[in-house]
């Protein structure tokens, strides 16, 4: 029995090991400065994923200009919960979805980028 369970621990680390480096890549950043021109005023909502991290948002555009950004669902661990207040505030306040990422927070903080991106692709249609 415990050749058995020696020979299964490699196996078991092997398989932690890899599930554990799939959950941590990095989400790329979409986003840009918002251009005014053809973006019409609206309630749009944007979602996207990586890893572990889902973000779900509603953005409001308003006379050609993010108004406000609302989180309506982040899942991520406590850390990542970080980027929740202050991603938002920031993509409003520099009009733009390629903001400074939360230290700590990368991937919650592109998620979050990127869902807000995703809504704003919506308004030019």
């Amino acid at each position: 029995m415990q050749k058995y369970l020696k020979a299964f621990y490699p196996i078991v680390f092997a398989a932690c090991l890899i599930l554990s480096s799939a959950g941590c890549q990095i989400a790329p950043l979409m986003g840009t400065p918002v251009v005014s021109e053809g973006l019409k005023d609206g309630v749009y909502e944007g979602e996207y994923r990586k890893g572990i991290n889902k973000a779900v948002v509603k953005v409001i555009i308003a006379d050609g200009r993010i108004a406000e950004v609302e989180l309506v669902k982040h899942t991520a661990s406590c850390i990542g919960k970080k980027a929740n207040e202050i991603i938002p505030q920031r993509i409003v306040e520099q009009q733009s979805t390629q903001v400074d990422a939360i230290s700590g927070a990368t991937n919650s903080s592109r998620v979050i980028m990127n869902a807000v991106q995703k809504a704003i692709e919506k308004a030019y249609k």
